[in-house]
């Protein structure tokens, strides 16, 4: 990020409006042993100097303009139309924090509004917040929603979620009476009806399911959802919403609560983040969602206008009573989703999510025919599958490397029994070229 450095003169103007000399009579109330450390740093740089040494330092990385990337499992390369990336780096909302304001901010309010309204719709949901940290904390924050409205104590979660949601959510419950339990999934990588049944009691808060899950297949949940409802619990889904396009979406599914990471739409893999959590629920939950509700009215003139309707965070007037301790939000995230959805438009979406099935159904068929892999799960998928090789998986991956490819994510860092798994996606940023040479490569490592 650009940046203009601070002068003599502005420090000293700064100084003196503060009501101080210098700036070791501003720290004068730290502990001198703490103002003076030894640091060892190399001599101070030009700007210049600065962006060559940064420079270089950058080029050290692999991204995926460098190398053809295979990896999914939860933060997924998508095109991004240009205009997105010129609207969220328009000033007014580039530097713009959380607005407070409604009289000085209705350009970012609307722009909350707009994107709680498309995910809404998407999701097939009553209400949806203006954006979260992340997918997993936004999963996280379900579970709390439901404990509090349910007050129990207990919450399933299929061991088929996203591993890095289920540790977030083991996270937050530490220190609460909150217990996470975790379903095994099938031989086939999909929902185990009966252990639900057999887990489901007076005391379950939710249920928490993903589809499509991180094996990336496709779950049916017409089983789970009348069994959960029946014992009284919330039933919860973390989906991609990009799938959502052309999968039954969590309110068709009756869903409770829907939430997940919304990075897909128009957000770069940024090498983690920031990311995008989405959170949509049924309109009776509307008052303990966690994070901000903008919501649209009119002036003594008619015209619309956009304020924070709900504001459920401790520093608000809810205080002790507050649903969640989130304090901030992912606007300019949300902003870029919301320019994302509204370029591509919902033919234009349902052409996104078309190229993704059918990049990793070509890619899944290609597999069959590499000799030591073969398909682990073949329920349907989205845009990423598993394949199981007869060799040392961490090998293979370290080969392709070598060849510019990114293969995918060896499973067995999340499920020790998955050894020599290998969990591969294909999005529509992916070419028949692509995919056919990534077959070839990876045919050759195998067989070296």
């Amino acid at each position: 990020m650009s940046y203009a450095s601070l002068t003599d003169h502005d420090r000293k103007v700064m100084l003196q409006e503060i009501g101080v000399t210098d700036f070791e009579e501003l720290c004068a109330a730290i502990p001198r042993q703490l103002r003076n450390p030894v640091i060892k740093l190399p001599h101070p740089l030009s700007e210049l100097e600065l962006r060559t040494m940064v420079r270089s330092l950058a080029h050290q990385n692999k991204s995926t303009d460098t190398v053809l990337s295979f990896i999914g499992a939860g933060a997924y390369e998508h095109f991004i139309p240009s205009v997105v990336h010129h609207v969220t780096s328009r000033s007014e909302f580039y530097t713009a924090y959380t607005p407070y304001q409604a009289e000085a901010s209705q350009g970012t309010l609307q722009a909350m509004y707009e994107y709680q309204s498309m995910m809404c719709t998407l999701t097939g949901m009553d209400v949806s917040n203006a954006s979260h940290y992340d997918g997993a904390t936004s999963m996280a924050e379900a579970a709390l929603v439901s404990m509090s409205v349910k007050k129990r104590k207990k919450v399933i979660v299929a061991s088929s979620v996203h591993p890095e949601y289920r540790q977030v959510l083991k996270t937050y419950l530490r220190g609460t009476a909150g217990e996470c339990i975790e379903i095994p999934f099938t031989s086939e990588g999909m929902l185990d009806s009966s252990r639900f049944k057999t887990a489901l009691h007076e005391d379950v808060a939710c249920c928490i399911v993903q589809s499509p899950n991180f094996f990336g297949i496709v779950e049916n949940f017409s089983e789970i959802e009348k069994l959960i409802h029946a014992c009284g619990a919330h039933f919860i889904i973390v989906a991609n919403p990009l799938s959502l396009a052309r999968f039954k979406s969590p309110g068709e599914w009756n869903a409770d609560i829907a939430c997940g990471e919304a990075q897909v739409f128009g957000n770069p893999l940024s090498f983690g983040g920031p990311y995008l959590g989405y959170f949509a629920v049924k309109k009776e939950l509307m008052r303990k969602i966690p994070g901000r509700l903008v919501g649209l009215s009119h002036d003594s003139e008619g015209r619309r206008m956009f304020t924070l309707t709900l504001q459920t965070r401790e520093q608000h007037i809810r205080r002790e009573r507050a649903t969640s301790n989130i304090c901030s939000n992912q606007a300019l995230c949300a902003l870029a989703a919301g320019v994302y959805l509204t370029t591509l438009g919902k033919e234009g979406l349902r052409q996104v999510a078309d190229l993704n099935i059918q990049n990793a159904n070509y890619l899944r068929e290609a597999f069959t025919s590499v000799l030591e892999c073969e398909i682990t799960f073949t329920g349907p998928i989205f845009n990423e599958f598993v394949i199981r090789i007869n060799k040392d998986v961490e090998k293979i991956i370290a080969a392709l490397l070598k060849k510019g490819i990114y293969a995918g994510l060896s499973l067995q860092r999340f499920y020790p029994k998955l050894k020599n798994e290998l969990l591969v996606c294909a999005t529509e940023t992916k070419t028949k070229e692509d995919l056919d040479r990534f077959v070839k490569e990876f045919s050759l490592a195998v067989s070296s």
